[in-house]
C-alpha cells in the first residue's frame, strides 16, 4: 500500500497576519495564523506550512515568536519558511517548535545551506521550496517570492537539492498560483518520476477535482493550498471524504 496522500494548508504570513494573493501579488488578509493553524489541525489537515513571505525580500527573520505560539496550539507537524539564510535561523525555528524548515531563495544562492541543515538535523527537517515559472525557454526557478529569475532550471535544481540531502520538494508553479485552474500536473509528474523524495504540489487549487488530479495525473505525494481553505471555499473534511470516495489513499 502506498503512503497516504497529504493535504497541507499553507499560511502566507506578513507582519503577523495571514495573507493571500494571486500570482504572488495583490495580497488580502485572511486572519490570525495561530488561530487558523489550530482550526486546520482540528479539521484534519495532515501538516501545515507557515511562510513568512516578506522575510527574504525585506531581510527580516521569520517570526520565531509566532512559531512558538503555533507549537502550543497545533498537534500536527508544521513547516516554517521565509528568510532562512543560515544554520542559526534553522536552530531557532526548530527550538521554537517547528518540525521542518523550508528553504528557498537562500538555498538557490548558496546550495551548501541544504547540506549543512541535513548533516546537522537530518533530511526529514529540510524541505526545499521551489518557486518556478514556465517561461518561453522552459521552467526556471525564481528568487525572493518570485521577483528574480535565476539560471537554475526547475528539474536540475530539484535533483541537486535531493543530492544535497533535502527530504522533500515543495514545488509552486507561479503560473498557476492563486489562479484556481489546477496544479501544474505535467511538471509535477516529471519531478516525481525523476526524484526519489516526496514532492508537494503547490499553486492552482480551485476545486476538489484539482487535488485528485495532482495525486493521479501529477503523482504528487502531498497537495498544498491556501485561499480555498482560508476563505472557506473547500473544507478539509469534505475534501478528504471526496478523495477517499475517488479511491485516493488519504487519512480520514
Amino acid at each position: 500500500m502506498s503512503l497516504a496522500k497529504r493535504i497541507i494548508p499553507c499560511l502566507d504570513v506578513k507582519n503577523g497576519e495571514t495573507v493571500k494573493g494571486t500570482n504572488f501579488v495583490n495580497l488580502r488578509s485572511a486572519g490570525d495564523p495561530v488561530e487558523l493553524g489550530k482550526i486546520y489541525s482540528e479539521n484534519g489537515a495532515d501538516e501545515i506550512v507557515f511562510l513568512d513571505i516578506t522575510a527574504s525580500f525585506e531581510g527580516r527573520k521569520t517570526f520565531v515568536e509566532m512559531v512558538s505560539r503555533v507549537a502550543q496550539e497545533v498537534n500536527i507537524p508544521f513547516t516554517v519558511g521565509g528568510g532562512i539564510n543560515q544554520l542559526e535561523d534553522v536552530t531557532n525555528l526548530l527550538n521554537a517548535g517547528a518540525d521542518k524548515v523550508s528553504v528557498n531563495s537562500a538555498a538557490l544562492r548558496r546550495p551548501e545551506l541544504i547540506s549543512e541543515i541535513t548533516s546537522l538535523y537530518g533530511s526529514q527537517v529540510c524541505v526545499c521550496a521551489i518557486d518556478a515559472r514556465m517561461d518561453e525557454d522552459g521552467w526556471h526557478c525564481y528568487l525572493n517570492g518570485g521577483r528574480i529569475r535565476t539560471e537554475h532550471g526547475l528539474f536540475e535544481w530539484a535533483k541537486e537539492a535531493q543530492e544535497r540531502g533535502a527530504g522533500e520538494i515543495l514545488f509552486t508553479s507561479m503560473n498557476h498560483d492563486g489562479v484556481k485552474t489546477g496544479y501544474a500536473n505535467e511538471a509535477l509528474a516529471r519531478l516525481v518520476d525523476e526524484l526519489s523524495i516526496p514532492v508537494i504540489a503547490s499553486g492552482g487549487a480551485g476545486e476538489m477535482q484539482h487535488f485528485k488530479d495532482a495525486f493521479t495525473i501529477g503523482k504528487a505525494d502531498a497537495a498544498l493550498a491556501a485561499s480555498v481553505f482560508h476563505f472557506g471555499e473547500i473544507s478539509i473534511p469534505a475534501l478528504k471524504k471526496y478523495l477517499s470516495n475517488e479511491g485516493i489513499n488519504i487519512r480520514l
